[in-house]
């Protein structure tokens, strides 16, 4: 007989480590699209863009992680990185969702925050969070460039916002744990990648943005990894 709060098949450690084992080999596809990002984020803040981040719980806790590092650093020092963790905004997040609703507290502050060609990321271990629908909407039409952290896809939050890392796992806690892989390589990306962005706008060969750009269109191009 199982010891209690043991699965069936082994101890609990053993029953975790063997989800987590499965969710690493597709996990490893998303290497490409981590470099990727680095890459486009790395040049968008040393362009004098922003990263906004949101998430719901332990997701909340990732993020808040995630723009810690960029502000902070996450080895070597450098300059800090402009990065906000949406939830984090407590008076203004209590305060929107006590008049607007809790499906606005991180829409309104995207509004508030985002510009044409910004970041928006959005964690969320099932995908269906309608705060986070919300806030990708309100992304989208104020021109950011909207990335999702994810369980299995296809989900809502996938279908919304431009691209998305899907951890394949039915397991929420491994999802979290794999974002937290994911935060930690994509900031690594970010450093590789951050001199040779610094280097291009001092030489004026990408200028700070200033003032408002209008984007005209939209272009959906979704692309789902590590499913």
């Amino acid at each position: 007989m199982a010891a209690p709060g043991t699965a069936a098949g082994g101890t609990v450690l053993e029953d975790h480590l063997t989800h987590l084992a499965a969710a690493l080999l597709p996990f490893r596809q998303c290497e490409q699209l981590l470099a990727r990002w680095g890459a486009d984020l790395a040049q968008r803040l040393a362009g004098g863009g922003r990263l906004l981040v949101a998430g719901n719980g332990g997701s909340a806790a990732e993020a808040q992680h995630l723009t810690a590092e960029l502000v902070g650093k996450l080895r070597d020092d450098r300059e800090p990185l402009s990065a906000i963790a949406l939830h984090a905004e407590t008076s203004a997040m209590t305060a929107i969702g006590n008049d607007y609703g809790y499906q606005e507290v991180f829409a309104r502050q995207v509004r508030a925050h985002g510009r044409p060609d910004d970041i928006l990321l959005l964690m969320s271990t099932s995908g269906t969070s309608g705060n986070l629908l919300t806030a990708a909407r309100a992304g989208r039409d104020a021109g950011l460039r909207c990335w999702a952290f994810t369980g299995p896809a296809p989900n809502p939050l996938a279908e919304l916002c431009h691209e998305t890392l899907a951890v394949d796992s039915p397991e929420s806690q491994v999802v979290q744990e794999l974002h937290l892989v994911a935060t930690h390589v994509l900031c690594e990306y970010v450093d590789r990648s951050l001199p040779a962005a610094l280097a291009a706008r001092t030489t004026g060969a990408t200028p700070v943005r200033t003032g408002v750009e209008v984007v005209l269109g939209d272009a959906p191009d979704r692309e789902v990894q590590a499913r």
